[in-house]
This record gives structure tokens, sequence and C-alpha cells, in this order.
């Protein structure tokens, strides 16, 4: 028997950490929760298919807009500026959002339920993401199980949340719900021309920019899950980039990537953020910090790499029903309440 010097016990008994774990969430990481669909079937679309798989073909074709082998967003923002187009684009916006819209979380435990239970409200998940999974999970786990949950950013919109904006920028909760003060939360615009994304010109997505900046600032650990860093979003990788700020002043951060790109391809990506060895590139959520660590990522991460331990871990292993779950997370939950 292995001889560890941070075992399960120590580890879920530790929760002496205090900076966040951000998870930066790209389009990857709802694909590879539900490469077959959602609980209905329904295929989560990517830049690439979405004209396909939502069911835009008939409205392109019949105002002659070729499509076909053509990013969505290099196509929307070319048909964005040109008058001629405008009903077509309050078409496609509403076909879009309404098929994210519909989208819902399968009955049992899914890796956006891991992944939400596996951070405490220390911690912060930031979405460039338009489906609802991340707020479904956070609803249905809050309700049941845990309070002390991450805090959610939504970096370009999202079709399940609403938002108030008589200060500042706050999610209050569902799109048409009512907030605190009694106002009914404004829906948030999800489709942007990537030629003219300008994160400070709108009052949801400006609040949501000045939240993630300072939360990368602080954090000590940033765990980024199938999010490509594409080229048409450069003002928003130049965000991220100032945020973090100097690789040389961030010597004890860590960078994980969950990504199932080649390795080499994705450190040329992710330079900017990494400091020598101080990153990990995994290809499925199952091998994370994480998964492995739930809840104690970063006491699990600092005893490894600062106090030199061989660590045990406390992985979820296979969880099919959430009475599984919630009794894996009790002795852990248990722990933070004492």
């Amino acid at each position: 028997m292995k001889d560890y010097e941070y075992s399960k016990e120590d580890e879920i008994g530790d929760t002496r950490m205090e900076r966040p774990h951000l998870v930066i969430l790209g389009a990857g990481a709802s694909y590879a929760a539900f490469p077959n669909g959602d609980k209905n079937g329904k295929k989560l679309p990517l830049m690439n298919n979405l004209v396909e798989v939502v069911g835009l073909e008939e409205e392109l074709k019949s105002y002659g807009v070729e499509f076909k082998g053509r990013n969505f967003e290099e196509l929307y923002a070319s048909i964005h500026k040109d008058q001629k187009y405008e009903d077509l684009v309050g078409v496609l916006e509403k076909k879009i959002y309404d098929y994210f819209d519909s989208m819902e979380l399968p009955d049992e435990p899914t890796i956006y339920d891991f992944l939400v239970l596996g951070l405490r409200e220390k911690d912060v998940i930031a979405t460039f993401n338009w489906d609802p999974f991340l707020m479904q999970a956070l609803r249905r786990n809050g309700f049941r199980i845990t309070k002390n949950l991450p805090r959610a950013i939504f970096l370009h919109g999202n079709v399940a949340v609403g938002y108030s904006v008589k200060e500042e920028v706050k999610i209050l909760g569902p799109k048409n719900g009512l907030g605190s003060n009694g106002e009914t939360l404004k829906p948030t615009k999800i489709l942007y021309p990537v030629s003219e994304k300008n994160y400070s010109n709108d009052e949801f997505i400006s609040g949501m920019w000045k939240e993630v900046k300072q939360d990368l600032k602080n954090a000590f650990m940033v765990t980024i899950f199938g999010y490509g860093a594409p080229e048409s979003d450069v003002e928003a990788i130049e965000l991220l980039k100032n945020a973090w700020g100097n690789v040389e002043d961030r010597q004890f951060e860590e960078i994980e990537i969950i990504d199932i790109r080649d390795k080499d391809e994705l450190e040329k990506v992710w330079d900017i953020f990494i400091h020598t060895h101080h990153y990990e590139v995994v290809d499925h959520f199952s091998k994370s910090q994480i998964f492995n660590h739930p809840r104690r990522s970063l006491e699990a991460l600092w005893a490894r790499i600062m106090d030199a331990k061989f660590t045990e871990g406390n992985p979820y292993g296979k969880l099919s029903s959430f009475d599984e779950l919630d009794e894996f997370l009790k002795p852990i939950l248990k722990k933070e309440n004492e």
C-alpha cells in the first residue's frame, strides 16, 4: 500500500485556499459533454455546421447567400452590415436563439454537474457559450445539495440568463424572471458581428468582462476547457492576456488545458499564459484537476507543486446517478460546513 503524504482524508479536510480557480469554457466543453446531443437528442451546433444543425439553409438560399463551407460567425458578419439583409438577420437571430434556448441537460449527472459541484463559491466559471447548460447545472444542483457553488460569467451572452443594469450588471436569475427590485430581467444578446466586436459597447457584456478580468488577476489556477481562441475573437484574447499580465510575474500560478487538439498546437495558442513548466494538457475532463480533486482542486495542487507531496486524490469515479453523486459529496461538504 502506498504511503501518501497527502491522503484522500487530508484533501477532504483541507479548505485553506482562498484564491479562485477560474475555468474558461468554450464550445468544445459542451460538445465533449454531449457529443450525441442533449436530453432530447438535439445536436450542439458549432460555427462550422451551425447553418445545417439549426436549419437555416432555406432562409439563406432565399436571399441568395452562399453558406456552404463558411464559418457562421464570418457569414453573419458579412450580411449584418448590409441593409438589404436586415430582415434575414432578424430571422436568423431568432431561430438561433430559439434553438439554443430549447436545449436541456439530461436527467443523469453530466460533465456540467461534475464541473459546478467540483468548485466552490470562491471559484469562477467564465463561458463563451450560448447554450443553457451551465445555468441549468447551477440551478439544479444549487436547489438540491449545496448553495456553495461557483460564480458564473457569460462572456458572449447566454440564452438562459437575465440581467439588470441599475448600477452594475448583475446576473439575478433566468431571463424574464423578476429581479430583487421587481424589475423584469432582460434577455441577453448572443450574436455580434466578429468584425465589430467591442466588449465595451454592450452593457451586459462589458459588465461580464469587467468581472472576469479581475478574476483572472486573482486566480491561482486557470483551466481552459474546449475554448479554441479563434482568430475571429482577437479582442477577447487580448483582454484575457492583459488581465493575466506578464507571464514572468505568474511563476507560481498554473494553467490547465482540456482539449483534444495536438499538444504542441495548444502550447503555441496559450503560450502567452504559460510560465515555464507550470501547465498541463489533458484530453478529457476525467483527467482534470477538478474531476480528480473535486472542491479541493487548488489545495491538492498546492500540496503537489508547492509542498512537493505525493497526493492520493479523491476522484469522482463512475457516478451514474445524483444519489451516488450526493453520497460522494457528503463528507466533503461536511468538512466545509464545519
